[in-house]
Formats: structure tokens, sequence, C-alpha cells
């Protein structure tokens, strides 16, 4: 047998310097250890580890302990039964993040961005939602998903949970019901001391002391009793705390802002370009509290010179100081009706780092040089201080783009509202020309009265306002990824792949049912989407159509490996524009004023794996704000429903399943289930290409986007359900 020849393992560990100014005693680094273990070609043992990489001081070694033990925790190294680390990726091992499904199954998402593993019941009795698990890929089930089966849980990321406590009296055990429907266990409470003073039927906060296993349930203790019923706000306490929403500010932090005033100090003047006299404006919607950019443009040549300003968080937060591991820790802004949760103290969010007209702050700002086709032909990125001119809002920018300027408070500005407008138009022709999609939909945005009770649900539909400063951040966003890609820095892209191969092939077995293709074959591209959209603008079915194609696609997350954004055409874009409500944009300035100090790019603070790291943690804290949004949202809805029981609606069919057809109800904008059991007189099949429920015996079809009349038969507010039926 011949044996094939190992690389001799690199002597020289790259990132050296790097370690060498953020440690007093330096090992080698991470990247450095996984090298020599992939060129070495087997797992090794601590003590071998640390013998081939010559260290042999007991710091030394204890420092390669922790670091070995961490670097299995955030799984870049697994452990063996015989205690030697080797590389996941030789073991046919998956890392990722758990997703629960109230049905008691889940999915692993894993790191390296491939496809989901399917989690059964039994493999999910030892995982709750949120958890991070390596896995075993064990085959492929009878629904042709990969399936796995769980190796090790890294890391337990539910600490509390909030629900209904039930407890029987005479009884020594109690549970808790959680109300986030992904977590499906209940979590058992043993004992007077650990239940507290809850009631039974009381909304309660949990925390976990022992996570779930192969043979018992999740056990918890009382930690705060929230209330009886649902008072006015507390659905978004408790969306907070079913989804463990980070929301508190520690005393630390408190301390750290104090350093804070509402006046900029000469020292963070220094070295900033002063764009004072130039007319900034901000453009935002008429609630907005914190504002991130200004824009000034204005005729060069036969093209143009875009400024967008950006603030510069950066400048106030130091790395590791206690705002920054919070703002980490958060990752978001987290914008529920009527309330926000900041990333950021308000000192800075809202004061500091906020663009208010006539007063200086500290900006970023991304100068973009433009030619007669739109193309960007020169980007500069500079520190200045600015003074923004005015904050303008989406619907007064609107009237004064639909002609009527007679009413404009600042009429000294329309001609910068106007360079504003030509640029954006000749973007938009770039953007027809390279392809994006185009989704129109709209927003329902909710109204409250003086009680925190709904009082109305209206759509906020998009106008050109909203669409010119889109493309203006737009513009810098993908400047910026396009900068510092080429001057190698390690950085978070936001990517947006293409349809899978499956959603691809259901996607084009529906077209072709309509009488429809999508050019492309097997790799479409936005332009072939944009091209099907244009096409079917007439149809009747045009609704339905642009669902399926947004259905096709697959979800933006953060990764630090750039695989271009399909939905916006772009071979690589990222998110530098929002530094107040997004950490992966403050990671984004800190990389350029890096590069802005002349320093090389394997001296940056963070490395690759760190980027990796921030990846996975973002892109989870993102959908975590989203469902917990979207659960008070559904609340809220349901108990503006409730008095509306017996009402009649017209309504639109929104979704199809195998269990009925979700409608959402004309002028309320809310949804609701009519049950496949509650459609009359027939047995009714679910086709999945088709996206309709056909009738066995009448040859009745509900597609998607179809027109139905509807009665509201029942509100559930625990369950946050709407049930419909015909009428």
């Amino acid at each position: 047998m011949t044996r094939v020849k190992k690389k001799s393992p690199q002597k020289v560990d790259p990132f050296a310097g790097r370690e060498a100014k953020n440690y007093k005693n330096p090992i080698p680094s991470r990247e450095f250890i996984m090298q020599y273990l992939d060129e070495v070609g087997k797992p090794l043992t601590l003590p071998k580890i640390a013998t081939l990489l010559k260290l042999s001081k007991p710091d030394h070694l204890e420092a390669l302990r922790r670091r070995l033990r961490a670097m299995e925790r955030d799984g870049q190294l697994i452990r063996n039964r015989r205690k030697a680390y080797g590389l996941d990726k030789k073991m046919d091992l998956v890392r990722g993040r758990v997703i629960g499904h109230p049905d008691g199954y889940g999915f692993l998402v894993p790191d390296d961005g491939e496809k989901d593993l399917f989690l059964s019941q039994k493999e999910m009795q030892r995982l709750m939602h949120g958890d991070r698990a390596l896995l075993n890929v064990i085959g492929i089930d009878n629904k042709g998903r990969r399936e796995g089966a769980l190796v090790e849980v890294l890391e337990h990321n539910t600490q509390e949970v909030v629900g209904h406590y039930f407890h029987k009296k005479g009884q020594n055990v109690a549970f808790v019901q959680p109300d986030n429907r992904r977590i499906p266990l209940r979590i058992l409470i043993e004992g007077k001391k650990k239940q507290g003073k809850a009631k039974n039927g009381q909304i309660v906060v949990a925390r976990l002391l022992t996570p779930p296993t192969k043979y018992n349930p999740p056990f918890g203790e009382i930690i705060e009793i929230i209330g009886n019923e649902r008072a006015p706000g507390m659905e978004i306490n408790i969306a907070i705390r079913a989804h463990e929403l980070p929301h508190l500010w520690s005393k630390e932090l408190l301390a750290e802002t104090t350093q804070f005033t509402k006046k900029i100090s000469k020292a963070l003047l220094e070295g900033r370009e002063d764009m004072r006299d130039i007319p900034f404006v901000t453009i935002d919607g008429e609630d907005a509290q914190d504002f991130d950019d200004a824009v000034y443009c204005e005729p060069r040549g036969k093209g143009w010179l875009l400024q967008v300003a950006i603030a510069d968080v950066s400048a106030y937060v130091d790395m590791n100081s206690e705002i920054d591991l919070e703002a980490q820790n958060r990752s978001t802004s987290v914008y529920f009706p009527n309330q926000v949760i900041p990333m950021l103290p308000e000192i800075l969010s809202n004061t500091l780092c906020s663009l208010k007209p006539k007063v200086d702050r500290l900006c970023i700002v991304c100068e973009l040089a433009i030619d007669m086709y739109g193309r960007t032909r020169r980007t500069r990125y500079f520190k200045a201080v600015i003074r923004s001119a005015a904050r303008l809002t989406y619907t007064e920018v609107a009237e004064v783009l639909d002609g009527n300027k007679d009413n404009f408070q600042y009429p000294h500005l329309l001609p910068q509202i106007d360079n504003l407008h030509q640029l954006y138009q000749l973007l938009l022709k770039r953007r027809k020309k390279r392809g994006a999609i185009e989704f129109e939909t709209g927003e329902p945005r909710i109204i409250f009265n003086e009680q925190k009770k709904i009082e109305q649900i209206v759509l906020l539909i998009r106008n050109d306002a909203h669409r010119l400063i889109e493309e203006m951040m737009l513009a810098a966003n993908v400047a910026t990824a396009e900068w510092l890609a080429a001057q190698k820095m390690p950085l978070l892209y936001r990517v947006h792949e293409g349809p899978t191969e499956e959603k691809l092939t259901a996607l084009q077995s529906f077209l072709n049912g309509i009488g429809l293709k999508l050019w492309g074959k097997d790799k479409p591209q936005a332009s072939h989407y944009a091209k099907l959209l244009e096409k079917v603008q007439e149809r009747p079915d045009l609704r339905l159509i642009q669902t399926v194609l947004l259905r096709s696609l697959q979800l933006a997350v953060y990764t630090p490996k750039n695989k271009g954004h399909f939905g916006l055409a772009y071979p690589a874009y990222t998110h530098f524009t929002s530094p107040i409500r997004r950490y992966p944009d403050l990671l984004i300035h800190r990389a350029i004023h890096h590069r802005l100090q002349g320093k090389l790019p394997q001296d940056f603070s963070y490395t690759n794996n760190d980027m990796e790291n921030f990846a996975e943690h973002c892109s989870m804290a993102e959908r975590r704000a989203d469902e917990a949004t979207r659960d008070a949202i559904s609340w809220l809805k349901c108990e503006y429903m409730q008095n509306k029981i017996g009402f009649e609606y017209d309504g639109i069919v929104t979704g199809v399943t195998a269990f009925g057809l979700f409608v959402e109800l004309d002028g309320v904008f809310v949804d609701g289930l009519i049950h496949v059991t509650a459609l009359r007189e027939d047995y009714y099949h679910f086709d999945p290409i088709g996206h309709c429920l056909s009738g066995e015996s009448s040859g009745k079809i509900y597609r998607l986007s179809d027109r139905v009349h509807v009665k509201v038969v029942r509100v559930d507010l625990e369950e946050k359900k709407i049930d419909l039926e015909l009428a």
C-alpha cells in the first residue's frame, strides 16, 4: 500500500505579531493550531500538541489548555474519547445552531452554510431551540432531507423561559409551559423553594437549572412573576423574556456611560475634515429616533459626487469596553410596536451618535464619484465632522418629488433634493440594467390609543423618498464591501444566495403549471427573476407569482465568505450604514478606521475566525429579534380581533398548507387560518408544487392569492391564533 506523504507543518505562526500585541505571554494562535492539526493529519492530545509547538513553561501550558478548550467550545476543534483534539471537518461532523419546531422535531443550521440537517423528536430530547450542537450525518429521511444524530451539545443557549405556571394543589412538582412555541418541552419546577410564590395560571419567568437529557425534562426555578393576565404592554415584556432578548444595562456599563457629555471634545475633532458648511440632510420616517445616515450630492462634470456620512460610533465605543461587549451581545436594536430595545445606550443612540440637525456630529464619510452611467469610478473614506442641515421625513420629501414644493419648510434645500433625485434616477436605471429583483410589498403599521391598545392597523407603502435613500445606502454598502475586500481586510459580508436545487425545482414546476418559464436553467440569476416579474405585471395572479418567487430564495445572512447578494445582483455587499443599530456595521467601521490609519490587515484586532463567530451570532440575533417582534405583533393582532368574532371580511389567501389556508383580512391586515376541516362537503388534498388545496369530489381549488369571503369564529390569545371559516 502506498502511503500519502504529509506536508511538513509550518514552523512560523503568521499571526504571532497579533498574539504578542494582545497577550503578555503569547502562545500560537488559533489559526496556526488548526492549520498545524490539518497538516499533521490526525488528532493530537494536549501534551503532544504542546511538545510539537515547543511549549513547556507552566503558564504557556495552562494558556494552551484554555485555548484548546475554548476552541472546543466554539466548535473549531473536537476532543475524542482518547482526549485528542482534531478538526471537525476531518471527522465528518457538522456544527451549527438548533432551530426547534413546535411539533417537537428540529433542524440544525450548519455554520458552513450547507443545507440544514433534520433532527427527529428523539434527537431533540437533549436539545432546546437556540442550542449549538455537533452532529453526525446519518442519512436521508423519507422527505429527502439530510438527517443528523447528536454527537455533543456545544453550548446551551436557553437560560430563562417565560410561560404559564401550572401547579395542582398537594403536588410537589409544578411545571412551566413556555410561551415560545419553538420550545415544546415543559420546564419542571420541583419543591416549594424553587416554586416561590407563583400561583397556578400566572405568567412567570423560570431559570433553567439543568438542561434536558435523554431521560429527563429540563428542571428550573421561578425567578419572576410577571402577572395574572396580559396588561397593556405586557406582550412585549413576554416576548423579550420568551426569546431571551438582552434588555437591561449592567451597573458597569451605566458607570461607563458617565464619561460622555453632549459636547464633543476637541481631541475627538482632531484629524477630521470639517464639513459643517455642507448641507447634509437626513431622510427618515416620522417616528424615527436615531439617525445613522446623512447624504449630500452635487454634480461633477457629467457625473455626480455623492457623500454618505454615517455616524462614527467607533469613535465612542472602544473595543472590549462594557458598552462594546453588550452591543456584541445584543447585536441589533429590536423594534417592537411602540417600543425599542436599543443596541447602544441612549446617550449614544439618541444623542451623541444621532445625526440631528444643527449640531456637530462625528462621521465616517463614504465619498463616491459616479459617472453619467451610474458607475462608481472612485471611492474615498475619511473621518469628518458634519452639521446636518435638516431632519427630513419620507412623507415631505415624497411631496417635493411629486411637485408639491410650495409648503416645503426648507426651500433652500430644494436644489439638494433635486440633485439626489437625479442621481437616484440614474442609479435606478443602473439597478434595472444590473437585474436586481424588485419586490413591491407593503408593511403594516400599528397605531395605538392612549391605553396602549390597537386603534388601527394601516399599510405603509414605500414611496420614491424611501427608494431614493435606499439607493444611496446600497451604493455606499457595495462600495464599502469592494473597498475592504481590495484592502484584504477580514469583514462580514451580507450574503444572499440564490434558490437551492430543491426550491428551484419546485418553483419551475409551479411556473410550468401556469404557463411561465424562469430562464437560467439550473442557475438562474437575479436578472431572470426580474425579467419574469416585469413580464407578469398585468396578470391577475401577479401577487401569487411574486409570493412564490420570493419564497424560493434563501434568507440573507452574515458571513466572512463572500458569496454575493443574489437579490440585489451585487458580487459583494456588506452593511456599513447603520452602526447605531447593527453590530456588523460597527465592525465594518473599525476595519475602515484600521486602514485609514495605515495599519496592515494582519494586524487588525479581529481575525477571520473572529468574523466567523460574529457572523453566526449576529445572524442568530437577527432571527431572534424577528421572532420576538413577530410574536408580540401576533398577540396584539389577536387582542385587536377579540371583539370581532362573528364579523365578516373579504381577504386574500397568503399561505397554503396541508392543514389549511392562511388568509389576510382586507382593511385590518390581520392573518387567520381556515382549517382544512372547516372547508365544506369534501376531502381536500394539499399540492405543495401548485400551492393549493384541491377538493376530491367537487374539484374546487383554493390557491395562494385567491380572494375569499370569511367569518371570524375564534380568537385564541394564548396560542396567538385566529380561526376563520368561509362565509
